[in-house]
């Protein structure tokens, strides 16, 4: 049967531990690191399902006609492999676990009639640690067989000892015997090396041996490895028990305002932006959750993949993945996302802006520009300390991505804040895309200007829009605005002073 058929099977949340675990060699890691971060996400999640799922009765079908159906364990019906790293998986987090719920797997385990050695000895190791059965040994009598072959060869054959002694009866040893028993084997292979001979074989033999010997110590060094990295595995999921223990004492999980189907797809994004690879079609579908969501929900979804966080390198494929959803989002979404994604990167910036937040925020305005306006724009206009690098990003926005009406809203945005140097430069880039300013726009626009000149009375960058306004706008200016305006220019200092009272002379009125 087709193993892809069996991960269907399962929920969201399991699907993911499954596939980790048909990873390959590094199936135990990727499956503990994604319970890890379904722990984080959820400090309630249950492995209950995935285990239930896995215990469950399947009808398999023969491989030839002569053959009757037969029942099984769906656990029973994926490769060794994928059954290895399960009972490896399931020994790192067995605390976690109900003892009722490992036995019943263990036990479905027991119903495979041809298991290899490796199961054998990571179920029995799990019986002894629930204390189910502690008096059997991990090996099985082919291994304790071949096991003796291999300590007589390396121990000679006229005597045996060592291993051999280890593996001559199917008990456990207590821990003091067995390590004085491996004393007496290094001893012996120190004394007995001289004694290793060729047998009537000659040469085949030796090579055999040799083989052997390479084999031993590989796997020797790989059980050392495995050993290691799982104590290492074990004391990180224990240090983030302990971490997460307070936390959820003292407030609730965000995720409990989600589904479940949106915790899974949050998980998966989060999964695709640690990333390095390219990112396919299939990759990309999952960001479809996102029409799923509730303004709320977009929140948390927000917070949960910590999107202020995301490097830049990464904004260019999030936006691409974001902008061939189908439908669009909705206002509320899109305000959100941007908001989350890119207000913090934009204000931190203290030098030009890099070519992919560039590229990022310039797309999303064009696609979604009133959710950019609203999200990004107006908060960014309304930092007080906001400098040239902001007002330079916003500008490249302004001239090239909104269209007159959306300039107005910006433009009405200052009204209500205070100028500096760089929201200055912001609205005389404004004033140059001339927008379509109806009298009343006008009128509250010169009042602005009255009202804020007293602070740039030796500003170039305040006297060259003004200027602008004069001679661009001259058919807006009526006679109570030149009059304001001749007042505002009295205050001036700058040398464009004299231009600006000729330009304001020069308009006239019928």
């Amino acid at each position: 049967m087709d193993v892809g058929m069996f991960v269907n099977w399962f929920d969201g949340q399991s699907r993911l531990l499954v596939r980790s675990l048909l990873s390959g060699a590094s199936g135990v890691h990727r499956a503990l690191g994604v319970f890890h971060r379904q722990q984080r996400a959820n400090p309630g999640v249950s492995l209950s399902n995935l285990m239930e799922t896995l215990c469950r009765d399947e009808i398999t079908c023969p491989q030839t006609d002569a053959q009757p159906l037969t029942v099984k364990p769906l656990v029973c019906l994926f490769p060794a492999l994928f059954k290895q790293n399960l009972l490896s998986f399931m020994y790192l987090v067995h605390s976690v676990l109900p003892q009722t719920t490992v036995l019943r797997v263990l036990e479905c385990l027991s119903q495979d009639p041809h298991p290899s050695p490796w199961i054998t000895a990571l179920v029995r190791q799990l019986e002894r640690n629930l204390k189910a059965h502690n008096k059997e040994p991990l090996f099985t009598p082919v291994c304790s067989h071949r096991l003796r072959e291999l300590s007589q060869r390396c121990a000679g054959f006229s005597e045996t000892g060592g291993w051999a002694r280890c593996f001559s009866s199917q008990t456990v040893q207590p821990e003091s015997q067995s390590a004085s028993s491996l004393s007496e084997l290094g001893t012996q292979r120190k004394r007995k090396s001289s004694f290793v001979t060729l047998d009537s074989d000659g040469e085949e033999t030796g090579q055999q041996s040799k083989r052997i010997k390479m084999d031993v110590c590989g796997s020797e060094r790989v059980d050392g490895e495995e050993q290691s990295t799982y104590e290492e595995i074990s004391e990180g999921l224990e240090d983030d028990a302990a971490a997460e223990a307070p936390a959820k004492e003292l407030q609730p999980a965000p995720c409990d305002a989600l589904p479940e189907h949106i915790k899974v797809s949050v998980l998966q994004i989060k999964e695709l932006l640690e990333s390095q690879t390219e990112w396919d079609q299939n990759s990309m579908d999952v960001f479809k959750v996102l029409n799923d969501c509730d303004p709320t929900q977009v929140e948390v979804l927000c917070n949960m993949l910590s999107l202020p966080d995301l490097p830049e390198q990464t904004l260019p494929k999030l936006c691409s993945s974001v902008l061939a959803l189908s439908p669009d989002l909705s206002y509320s979404t899109a305000a959100t996302i941007i908001k989350s994604l890119l207000l913090q990167k934009v204000l931190s910036l203290s030098e030009p802006a890099s070519r992919c937040l560039v590229t990022t925020v310039t797309s999303f305005c064009s696609r979604y520009t009133r959710p950019m306006c609203h999200a990004l724009i107006g908060p960014v206009l309304e930092e007080k300390n906001i400098g040239n690098t902001q007002a330079e990003l916003l500008n490249r926005l302004i001239e090239g991505c909104l269209d007159s009406h959306y300039r107005l809203l910006v433009l009405q945005m200052t009204f209500k804040i205070t100028w500096s140097e760089a929201v200055l430069s912001i609205i005389h880039s404004l004033l140059d895309s001339k927008p379509d300013l109806n009298e009343e726009l006008f009128t509250q626009f010169t009042e602005q200007l009255v009202n804020q000149s007293p602070q740039f009375t030796k500003s170039v960058k305040f006297a060259k829009m003004m200027l602008t306004v004069l001679t661009k706008y001259s058919s807006h200016v009526t006679a109570a605005h030149k009059h304001s305006l001749s007042a505002c220019l009295m205050l001036n200092e700058t040398f464009l002073k004299k231009s600006l009272q000729a330009a304001l002379k020069r308009i006239t009125h019928t």
